[in-house]
């Protein structure tokens, strides 16, 4: 085999506490380790990628780097998904890419391993170490069903325990271990191994492919699953509920996807906003109202003024509930 080219892809996924997490996780590899590592840390949108991988580089063997769309994958080398890009892999190639977000994530965890899977379907080796929510379930899942390996922080060693906890409440893993040993494990799995050919669910190819290509044709996500009545809360279109393992994901045809609980999450931040609009327009209305009342002319007929004082009233009795409910969410 050319020591050039990859044979086995390491995917790591980290979100709140990575930073550290993912230097841990550098510095337990051993120069032995025979694959290419690719890594996505939920970074804000002003993070500077470039500095985020000098500081890695000082705790890998391998040169680390930010990828460039369409370079070919080396072996034995470290690749970090810019900001504000998502890091997709076909075989052989990197692409990097400003699709749909996924889980309002752009890099996503889960568009990194999903796209692996597809790829090289047993020669995977995924990991997922600290973070908030289920970003990466999903993706963990699609290495685990095309036969590859699942390493998973165990929740105690994470900073912030979310993620970990998530997979291992969905995902059958390999592994469930600290991140310091995490190195030994893997240049134990990669040790004279040589890669067999797995079966890849069709599911996984297809949504792979449609988030490869950004394709925006309802007809390709509604390949995937079936159309449900809720509009997709990032641009309004149309959401179709995948059913697949581990949990029902949501998907609109110009890629934007939700698991349960980011979608859940997502509806109730906009159910939140729209009753703050109402409560300003209210506000602005009853004060509309008591302005009009001060400038009335002591002649005009008082019922005209009694039912402009009822309105307000009502008004104010209609934002009281509503603060009511905004507190109770």
């Amino acid at each position: 085999m050319d020591s050039d080219r990859a044979e086995n892809i390491i995917v790591v996924g980290a979100s709140a506490g990575g930073m550290n997490a993912v230097s841990r996780f550098l510095a337990s590899l051993k120069e032995d380790v025979n694959a290419s590592i690719f890594i996505v840390i939920h970074l804000s949108g002003n993070s500077m990628a470039e500095i985020i991988v000098n500081h890695l580089q000082k705790f890998s063997e391998f040169p680390c780097k930010i990828p460039k769309d369409n370079e070919t994958i080396a072996n034995k080398t470290v690749y970090l998904a810019p900001q504000d890009r998502h890091l997709l892999i076909t075989k052989g190639i990197i692409k990097v890419q400003r699709g749909a977000h996924e889980n309002h994530y752009r890099p996503s965890i889960d568009v990194l391993f999903r796209t692996a899977a597809a790829a090289y379907d047993s020669c995977v080796i995924g990991v997922i170490l600290t973070g908030l929510l289920d970003d990466g379930t999903s993706g963990m899942s699609a290495i685990q069903r095309s036969g590859g390996i699942c390493i998973v922080q165990e929740p105690k060693d994470a900073e912030f325990s979310g993620m970990p906890l998530n997979v291992l409440k969905n995902v059958q893993v390999n592994y469930q271990v600290p991140v310091n040993e995490m190195g030994y494990i893997i240049s134990d799995i990669l040790s004279g191994r040589k890669c067999r050919p797995s079966e890849v669910p069709e599911e996984i190819k297809k949504e792979a492919d449609i988030t490869i290509r950004m394709s925006s044709e309802i007809q390709s996500t509604d390949s995937l699953g079936d159309q449900v009545s809720i509009s997709c809360p990032d641009c309004g279109g149309s959401l179709f509920k995948i059913k697949e393992p581990p949990a029902d994901r949501y998907r609109c045809f110009t890629g934007h996807t939700f698991t349960n609980k980011f979608l859940e999450k997502t509806l109730q931040k906009d159910f939140e906003e729209s009753l703050w609009v109402a409560v300003r327009i209210m506000e602005e209305r009853k004060n509309l109202l008591y302005g009009m009342l001060e400038n009335e002319a002591p002649e005009l007929a008082r019922p005209l003024t009694k039912m402009k004082t009822e309105r307000a009233q009502q008004l104010q009795i209609h934002i009281e509930r509503l603060k009511s409910m905004l507190q109770e969410l």
